[in-house]
């Protein structure tokens, strides 16, 4: 195709006006995948952090994600690209900075999205087997899996925010139950709010448990990604922010809060230590039976499925939002003239995720212990060094402008510096967050370091060489508006 051909189909851009605040927080919550956070990561905090006070310490990194959401959603004016985090750091910082966080981001973002393909063929082979008691490869789902999101990904992104808000109703729903016949089961009388003292919040293991509850958070910050096809993005994507990072808070302190009052305020961390992948479904077989305990297990696979598809679709506006500005191939930047998305980037992205998958199965490694293990543990210290910097980056900016306010520059700091602690706290127990002692595992982080450094020299080099690309690095604006105040 010609660069005219190119450029003729790209000229309207991702439609805009197509998602309203309910399907971008569908999206968003979906990345986060709740029943999985509830059944895989919250045991885990329960049994090697600081145990009955792990609500406590949720509802403190709920109120930090609320900080940087308010430097956050106050750039939207500003900073009018699907880049997210890449285009912030590179308005606020410098555009050598920001084409880093682009290489961190894409990196971190396609671990999380194999991560949970992993996962998810992992437990749905698993289901069918225990459930019908047929036999099937994991490597199987997977692809299916990688088909389904490729394909969803590529038609209008209506139709994936329709099956994203089926799957979240759909597990929400069944915690949302399961929460309720707890409390039911504890009474009034059985209420203990020990969980949310100073006390039990600041109890040993808190490390681990902040390291536990941040990651069970990230995603929310995705809301940006979608602001050229949000209606209204000024008011949509602020709305989405607040409102995903509230229903998260809100989800996981009750639900964690509820297992403590199920377990016992002594014997949690204990019960939770015992075994903790199975601690959510012997407590749900417990209040729901075995048609519960049956259901959970189904709804954990819809869950990962629906992080799964969640994460493509981010990370295909992402390759949108490079190629746009001049740092990937112009083809990965076509629009499809009848869907409105980057199908070009959905089909690379496919490839991508089937050729990783597949390295993972032609060398014989576990879907769950290793594939997930290790690349879900990348992708969450990838993006806490994304919200660390651009938390830290977004008072920059403003101070420049001279906008010196709680919300543009305080709010956003404090949670930066919180952030980078729990950054720092999850590089130094990282083996925590992977399970195992393998070292070619616990080093993989290492790789940030070495991507961040290529980001800058390729920003360098663009400055010097291709002072045009280098001049639209995260200055894209939506299709439609004004140019984006420049950061001065």
């Amino acid at each position: 195709m010609s660069d005219g051909a190119a450029q003729a189909e790209n000229s309207g851009g991702l439609i805009k006006g197509l998602l309203g605040t309910g399907d971008i927080i569908f999206m968003i919550l979906a990345c986060a995948a709740p029943m999985g956070v509830l059944a895989g990561i919250i045991p885990l905090a329960l049994a090697f952090g600081n145990g009955p006070g792990m609500p406590g310490t949720q509802l403190l990194v709920c109120g930090v994600m609320l900080l940087f959401a308010m430097g956050y959603v106050r750039m939207i004016p500003h900073v009018r690209n699907a880049g997210a985090f890449y285009a912030y750091i590179a308005h606020s910082l410098n555009k050598e900075a920001g084409v880093a966080a682009a290489y961190v981001a894409v990196t971190a973002y396609i671990c999380a999205a194999a991560s949970v393909l992993g996962a998810m063929a992992f437990f749905a082979a698993d289901l069918l087997e225990t459930a019908l008691g047929i036999a099937t490869r994991w490597e199987i789902w997977a692809a299916l899996g990688i088909g389904i999101v490729a394909w969803l990904g590529y038609h209008k992104i209506t139709l994936a925010a329709k099956v994203l808000a089926v799957a979240l109703l759909l597990e929400v729903g069944l915690i949302i139950v399961l929460d309720a016949l707890i409390l039911w089961d504890v009474g009034f009388a059985g209420l203990d709010f020990t969980s949310f003292t100073p006390g039990a919040i600041f109890a040993p293991g808190l490390g681990i448990a902040l390291i536990y509850a941040i990651n069970g958070c990230i995603g929310f910050e995705a809301t940006a990604i979608y602001q050229e096809e949000a209606r209204d993005r000024e008011r949509t994507i602020p709305r989405a922010t607040y409102g995903a990072i509230l229903l998260l808070g809100t989800f996981y302190v009750l639900s964690s809060w509820c297992l403590v009052l199920a377990l016992g305020h002594e014997n949690v961390q204990a019960a939770a230590a015992a075994d903790p992948g199975r601690l959510v479904s012997g407590i749900t077989m417990q209040h729901l039976g075995t048609f519960g305990r049956d259901a959970l297990n189904l709804l954990t696979v819809t869950s990962l499925f629906a992080a799964a598809l969640g994460f493509f679709n981010n990370i295909a506006r992402y390759f949108f939002a490079l190629s746009r500005d001049g740092l990937l191939p112009a083809k990965l930047g076509l629009i499809h003239p009848v869907h409105g998305s980057p199908y070009k980037a959905c089909l690379l992205l496919a490839v991508v995720l089937g050729t990783i998958i597949g390295l993972f199965a032609l060398a014989g490694l576990d879907p769950l212990l290793s594939l997930t293990t290790s690349l879900s543990s990348m992708g969450a210290v990838g993006l806490e060094i994304l919200l660390a910097a651009t938390s830290l980056a977004i008072p920059f900016y403003f101070f420049r402008r001279r906008e010196i306010t709680f919300g543009k520059v305080w709010a956003p700091l404090l949670a930066g510096i919180i952030i980078s602690i729990i950054t720092a706290l999850s590089l130094a127990n990282y083996s925590a967050l992977t399970g195992t002692d393998l070292v070619i595992v616990n080093s993989l982080p290492i790789l940030f370091v070495f991507l961040i450094a290529a980001g800058l020299l390729h920003g360098a080099w663009l400055r010097r060489s291709r002072p045009q690309v280098y001049a639209q690095i995260g200055a894209t604006h939506v299709e439609g508006e004004p140019p984006a105040t420049s950061a001065t």
